[in-house]
């Protein structure tokens, strides 16, 4: 994959240069075969590393599950039938792709090949949108390399052996179909400089559209809106004043294009629910970013692996002190990642782990340094290229190994699995107001993905994800307010308690909660208040409230012991009034 220099020639203003890799392209049948085999090799090995995570699905992916349920069944954008419309999701590209999938019949409705279809198709879709990704990668690399299936293969195994990306991935979460687009819009704007076609206005458009598309993909997907404007002002500001104006046109044109989707959907959601931002954003309170903010980079360094990082940044800092013939477009591709940087270091901590919102800078970050690792041997030779391999060999180990542990950790303890919050709070809550003999009810708890999928009875969010009074209250830090909203409004039914959403809001220390409620089921090994809990005025007498509290011993108990299978499934379906199997574990799915 060895990068070399381009034969010299005089090029007019519409004559490109032609790469050595363009030079030397086999026949176009003969190109693909190889293309195609190292795309197919990196999604194989990703979805390996994939495969080690079981059948694991991150809970907040099922609250994207259940409004693709409901847009799916012509209900509109509500977490559950019959609830106010809220806009209780950020991924408006995801939502709306599973909901097809849905119409379609992939998704939603039973197993496929013995494999329920809630994690069969959100895993293979992820997969196939990998496929994409590496493709566009190829693209990029074809523009450079002579061999570009190797640099192909080694984006793809460095992606593959890097958990933060793998895991996020095969969460049921956007990630897959973010890292595509902003992926496709750096390598469109890294193939045009190389070519001298930045000035296109089909590329202006497209930029513009595509930075649209990454923004209802992810909210800080807005930031890549800069992508065209930066790379078209840095390169035209030093030209001739008429290239300066057609730059000005251009990106004017890209910032139009890219104002009017992104736009379109502001104001849908303006007229739909009053607000400018989803609920989640609300509740989640991302303020302005301050200048402490950058020390964030350090979880990256620290994640990655010092020494690997510090041998990407010299070897991208050999190019830009001694430039390829390619330089342009390193530095255009270095624009996206940057504002990938910048995007990662201004938003709030993320408590899921494994840096969910770094998958951008892991694949533009693994083909930037493909690029300059191919370059650097190219230009080294003999002592030189086997201190620069022994270099890459012993920084890879590192990053490996720390990389081993972190995955051997995550596939023993991964974060909230969405099978576990149906069986532990959908379910069994069901069978509560089963035993109750309530038609209707409602239920208080911060975990909605799983339960929103099994429960029937009405959920009310303590995240304030779906509850857009409760989003507002959570912002705004007042306590008390929340606190008169649950206890004079909502008057839930049932409620689970659980440091720290109770701490926090002070649920669980109002003298309303214990006047009004009894607990039926303390978690083990947890600390007073945690546990479920149900009003008092819906249990008839005492007999039936410790008929209730065996039942809760019996299904609670087991259905909460996630270190038992944290990657297993949760039956064939998840559907709306089904209630605890007797043995929870047997159906689980390794």
């Amino acid at each position: 994959m060895v990068a070399t220099r381009p034969a010299e020639r005089t090029a007019g203003p519409q004559d490109t240069p032609a790469s050595p890799a363009e030079e030397r392209r086999p026949g176009r049948w003969r190109s693909r075969l190889p293309a195609a085999a190292s795309v197919t090799a990196g999604t194989v090995m990703l979805g390996a590393h994939g495969a080690y995570y079981g059948n694991w699905i991150v809970d907040d992916a099922a609250i994207t599950f259940s409004y693709a349920r409901s847009f799916a069944e012509g209900l509109g954008p509500v977490v559950q039938p019959g609830t106010a419309p809220v806009e209780g999701f950020s991924n408006v590209t995801w939502t709306l792709l599973l909901a097809l999938a849905r119409l379609a019949g992939l998704f939603d409705h039973g197993t496929i090949l013995g494999v329920p279809d809630y994690v069969l198709l959100p895993k293979v879709l992820a997969l196939v949108l990998c496929a994409g990704t590496l493709t566009a990668c190829h693209a990029a690399l074809a523009r450079v390399l002579v061999r570009p299936w190797l640099g192909t293969l080694a984006v793809g195994g460095l992606l593959a052996v890097t958990p933060s990306f793998v895991i996020w991935v095969v969460s049921g979460l956007e990630n897959a179909l973010y890292g595509l687009l902003v992926t496709t819009l750096a390598v469109l704007v890294f193939r045009a400089v190389l070519g001298d076609a930045v000035l296109r206005w089909r590329l202006a458009v497209g930029a513009g559209l595509l930075a649209a598309l990454a923004a209802l993909t992810r909210p800080e997907g807005l930031i890549y809106g800069g992508v065209y404007p930066i790379v078209v002002l840095g390169m035209v500001l030093r030209s001739p004043r008429r290239h300066v104006s057609a730059g000005l046109r251009h990106v004017a044109a890209s910032s139009a294009a890219f104002v009017a989707a992104a736009g379109a959907y502001f104001l849908w959601r303006r007229f739909t629910f009053g607000e400018w931002l989803s609920a989640p954003s609300i509740a989640k309170s991302q303020g302005l970013p301050y200048p402490t903010d950058l020390s964030k980079a350090g979880q990256l360094v620290a994640y990655a692996g010092a020494p690997a990082v510090l041998l990407a940044c010299v070897l991208v800092g050999m190019l830009l002190a001694q430039p390829p013939w390619w330089r342009r477009g390193l530095l255009a591709l270095l624009v996206p990642l940057g504002l990938a940087l910048v995007a990662f270091t201004v938003l709030e901590d993320d408590w899921m782990g494994h840096l969910r919102f770094a998958t951008p800078i892991w694949i533009l970050g693994a083909l930037t340094a493909v690029l300059a690792a191919a370059e650097a041997l190219r230009r080294t030779r003999g002592r030189a290229r086997a201190i620069a391999v022994t270099g890459l060999v012993v920084g890879l180990f590192a990053s490996g190994s720390s990389f081993a542990v972190a995955a051997y950790d995550f596939r023993r303890a991964p974060t909230l699995s969405a099978c576990h919050i149906a069986d532990r709070y959908g379910r069994v809550f069901n069978g509560y107001a089963d035993v109750l003999g309530l038609d209707h009810g409602s239920l208080l708890l911060p975990d909605l993905g799983g339960t929103s999928m099994t429960s029937r009875l009405r959920l009310i969010d303590m995240a304030g994800l779906t509850d857009i009074r409760m989003a507002h209250l959570i912002r705004n830090e007042d306590h008390a307010g929340t606190r008169r909203y649950v206890f004079d409004d909502l008057r839930p039914t049932f409620v689970h308690t659980r440091l720290p959403w109770t701490r926090d809001e002070n649920l669980t220390d109002d003298p309303r909660f214990t006047r009004d409620y009894v607990r039926i089921f303390a978690e083990p090994g947890h600390p007073w208040p945690d546990g479920d809990w149900v009003r008092r005025t819906a249990v008839p007498d005492e007999e039936t409230l410790q008929r209730l509290r065996a039942y809760a011993q019996a299904t609670a108990g087991p259905a909460g012991d996630y270190a038992h299978a944290p990657t297993r499934a949760c039956g064939d379906t998840l559907s709306v009034g089904s209630t605890p199997q007797p043995e929870p574990a047997a159906t689980s799915g390794r």
